[in-house]
């Protein structure tokens, strides 16, 4: 397993590589002191777990994740326990309270050993989103409807409405086009959760989305649509 150390004090960053020397499962391949460092580092070691500090100068951890196209297992790292809550609220895989104890740390180890991992080059899987002042690890299986909002992102994802700060071509190019379909000019949505399809005037298609809106799909991807779900 591949580490990434990722912690503005220096004595931090080197206890915990001294305490994961312990576990001859994991290799520590690099360290970074600010967020700017970490996503240089990510794009160009692709770890298999960040360990990330919150709270540095420069911005925090949940700034560097907002940055990145392919976000690595997270367990986060903080002498703040305020910030534990706010762990678990986006769904990160664990975190540790410093001074960090041998014995969670094993047990943070175990929970990434269960925990599968999509390889690099496949389409993304999950997005962290940061809109205002609440984060989320998002897995895009469990979004239904991405739409275009100027160069931002609506994600229908449950009862919750997130914006993402990037337009909805950049996020295509990512997207398994297995699943995801581009409906029209400003909204993507998820095949899986395509309830009923219904013709329309000019060749358009409407498609309802099981508990969410209905959608037209424009005349040039109606096409491609029906050759792709066999629609008459």
């Amino acid at each position: 397993m591949r580490a990434l150390i990722v912690d503005d004090e220096p004595l931090a960053r080197r206890e915990l590589k001294r305490l994961l020397d312990a576990f001859p499962s994991v290799r520590v391949v690099g360290e970074a002191g600010n967020i700017d460092e970490a996503r240089q580092r990510i794009e160009e070691l692709s770890p298999d777990v960040v360990f990330l500090d919150i709270q540095m100068p420069g911005g925090s951890g949940f700034d560097l994740l907002a940055q990145l196209d392919r976000v690595p297992r997270i367990v986060f790292t903080t002498a703040y326990d305020q910030y534990a809550v706010k762990a678990f609220d986006v769904n990160a895989l664990d975190y540790l309270l410093k001074p960090i104890e041998p014995e969670r740390l094993a047990s943070a180890l175990r929970k990434l050993q269960a925990a599968p991992s999509a390889p690099a080059e496949q389409p993304i899987e999950q997005l962290f989103i940061r809109d205002g002042h609440r984060c989320w690890f998002v897995p895009l299986r469990e979004v239904s409807l991405f739409s275009a909002e100027g160069n931002y992102v609506r994600l229908a994802w449950g009862k919750e409405r997130p914006l993402l700060g990037r337009s909805l071509t950049a996020l295509e190019q990512k997207l398994d086009p297995a699943r995801y379909f581009r409906a029209n000019r400003g909204q993507i949505v998820n095949l899986d959760f395509i309830q009923q399809v219904e013709l329309g005037e000019g060749g358009r298609l409407h498609v309802q989305l099981r508990d969410g809106p209905e959608i037209e799909v424009s005349r040039r991807q109606a096409r491609l649509f029906r050759s792709r779900a066999a629609v008459d």
